[in-house]
């Protein structure tokens, strides 16, 4: 059973792999798409609102041949107390792969562990690998490769940043992060990818980590969920991605972020609409990335499936 829960379960080749099927699948898409999940149904289990990862996965599975069950919270059991194990069994005898997004990390490992089909973290308040696999396959597109690169992260310790240090324990790549002294990234994550030799540093001032970046990135001061808006906003100051700062980066550098962007805050206008912003690309290529996920996790197991079919067999 192939999860996708969070990118240090995966092999340095397993991901080599996802975003070399996303490529694939980007250039072949005009020219009409492989329906390689033919009939098969992802259901989307969606605590938080989305854009991005509704859209992207639900045109994903369409376009694979398969079809989407869109589910909120309050539409399942779940919302009026059914366990989400229970939830996960059930589920499981009806569809072919499950995406969550979710608030608490937990509540994705506890569908993952009573689901007998794969299961895709689509958000957590801890990760969001989806994201961080479009945003690489981006910066391989406008940079030619990931290896050998600075990525800048400014802002919040959050999910995103999580991400971003579990992709720094898989790939050759150099991770400077400037973060509030309050907001700093899991503690945990951050120590077992040093024990791994991830090439991370944590840095005081923004400026220290823009300087000669090949990419800076950032994400909202306040996510879903936030109710601290007014005090994170003050540990936030002088941490804006603008001219200037994009300025200390290498000439040929790249801006990203996850989307979607509160203009004026963590990001000037400048700087999103600028000649260095990848931001479209990355919002697409969450399109590409779902389809290589899926069809990373779903083609696997109806290889486990055939062969415990045959090995019950008389």
């Amino acid at each position: 059973m192939r999860h996708f829960l969070d990118l240090r379960d995966l092999t340095q080749e397993d991901i080599i792999g996802i975003l070399a099927e996303a490529q694939r699948r980007k250039l072949v898409r005009s020219h009409g798409e492989e329906r390689s999940l033919d009939g098969k149904a992802l259901a989307m289990i969606f605590e938080k609102h989305s854009t991005r990862t509704r859209v992207s996965f639900e045109v994903a599975i369409r376009e694979l041949g398969g079809y989407p069950v869109v589910l909120q919270k309050e539409d399942l059991q779940l919302g009026r107390g059914e366990t989400v194990a229970d939830t996960a069994r059930v589920l499981s005898r009806y569809v072919h792969a499950l995406m969550l997004r979710a608030y608490r990390h937990e509540t994705l490992i506890e569908l993952a562990q009573y689901a007998t089909v794969p299961v895709i973290n689509g958000l957590t308040n801890l990760l969001h690998p989806c994201q961080v696999l479009a945003d690489i396959m981006t910066i391989e597109e406008r940079l030619s490769n990931i290896h050998g690169k600075k990525i800048a992260w400014i802002g919040d310790g959050n999910n995103m940043a999580n991400s971003w240090i579990t992709a720094a324990m898989k790939l050759d790549l150099t991770l400077v992060m400037a973060c509030p002294a309050n907001l700093q990234p899991d503690a945990a994550i951050l120590a077992e990818a040093k024990q791994a030799g991830a090439k991370i540093t944590l840095v005081d001032n923004p400026e220290d980590a823009a300087r000669d970046a090949d990419v800076i990135t950032t994400d909202t001061w306040v996510s879903m969920g936030d109710d601290d808006t007014l005090t994170r906003k003050q540990a936030f100051h002088g941490y804006q991605v603008n001219e200037t700062l994009m300025g200390l980066a290498n000439k040929e550098a790249i801006f990203l972020h996850c989307l979607p962007a509160h203009r004026g805050e963590e990001v000037s206008d400048a700087v999103l609409d600028g000649s260095q912003s990848a931001v479209w690309d990355e919002a697409e290529n969450r399109l590409h990335i779902q389809k290589a996920i899926l069809c990373w996790c779903v083609e696997s197991a109806d290889d486990d499936q055939f062969k415990m079919a045959r090995a019950s067999q008389p």
